[in-house]
């Protein structure tokens, strides 16, 4: 059997802009002085004269974003999840979401599977910060494909939009001929009828692995992939809470304010079941190879699989 082809969703990102770049001139690119790790180095060699090195300011990269959307661009601001969401929120917050300016923001290095930059890299708040900036769109892609068609469709979409992406290489899992993304709308990549795992980003292969463990012990698990936190697919959600009675969130972000707080509150309010958060419990991360940090956090597919046994116990 060959082998799963593996890439870095920041890879995919670096490789869309490229790509999108050739059709749409307006299409510009700033980088905090890491434009090799975020890899919009790519873009940086194939158009030099629209990429913009702010240096170690992601603040003052935030200001000048907004400018050149205010000027008619459509600009990339690029930098690791924690600094682009995190040392930069204000000014994403007051310079870009409260005018509604057509910034996308492409945050890379997000969550545990940094690694051994440790928790101070580690960003696991992301997702909360931005899905409470009103109007700021959120996506968080599971693997290449997906990553391309989040970055062509944030260039579709007018106003703020942040995108975050991973360091670590994932399976490439949505290689077939029906994909269709479209901004807001969930996937099924597995129909049960026992429950539902509702996953984003990284964790979504894992969560199809655990999801064949399930079956195994006879459990038929329907497994969502919400590649946008915001505008969230309520209608999905609804649909499967109502169809199999039990939701198990997956995530590579703290539980609260993610994923797991979105789907939460939509379903509370549509048709209540139980939901269970899988995800890094009210925590920081710590320094480690990624995939042994996966494994310790319980978001490898056995992890995910041995928490959701214990969910229905």
């Amino acid at each position: 059997m060959s082998e799963v082809k593996k890439i870095a969703t920041r890879v995919s990102y670096g490789d869309a802009l490229k790509e999108i770049a050739a059709e749409n001139p307006d299409i510009v690119v700033l980088d905090a002085d890491l434009a090799a790790a975020t890899k919009t180095g790519t873009f940086k060699k194939a158009y030099p004269d629209r990429f913009f090195d702010c240096g170690i300011a992601e603040c003052n990269m935030a200001g000048i974003a907004a400018g050149l959307a205010a000027s008619g661009k459509i600009p990339f601001m690029s930098s690791f999840a924690m600094f682009a969401a995190g040392r930069a929120y204000e000014q994403v917050r007051n310079s870009i979401g409260y005018p509604h300016l057509n910034v996308k923001i492409g945050a890379t290095h997000a969550g545990i599977s940094v690694g051994e930059d440790g928790a101070t890299h580690q960003c696991l708040e992301d997702l909360a910060l931005m899905r409470v900036i009103p109007g700021m769109v959120v996506m968080n892609p599971s693997d290449d494909i997906e990553a391309k068609a989040a970055v062509r469709a944030a260039v579709e979409h007018d106003g703020p939009v942040y995108i975050r992406f991973g360091r670590l290489a994932v399976p490439v899992i949505n290689d077939r001929p029906d994909y269709k993304f479209e901004i807001g709308k969930g996937v099924i990549l597995k129909d049960g009828r026992d429950l539902t795992i509702v996953v984003s980003g990284l964790p979504v292969a894992a969560a199809l692995e655990a999801a064949d463990m399930l079956a195994a012990d006879g459990i038929d698990a329907r497994v969502i992939n919400i590649h946008t936190i915001k505008p969230l697919d309520t209608e999905l959600l609804a649909k499967a809470a109502a169809e199999t009675g039990k939701i198990f969130t997956v995530e590579e972000h703290n539980v609260i304010g993610g994923l797991g707080s979105a789907v939460a509150e939509a379903v509370a309010e549509t048709v209540p079941v139980p939901v269970h958060r899988i995800g890094i419990y009210d925590q920081f991360g710590e320094s480690g190879p990624a995939v042994e940090l996966l494994e310790k956090y319980g978001l490898d597919g056995k992890g995910i699989y041995s928490q959701i046994k214990d969910g229905l116990r």
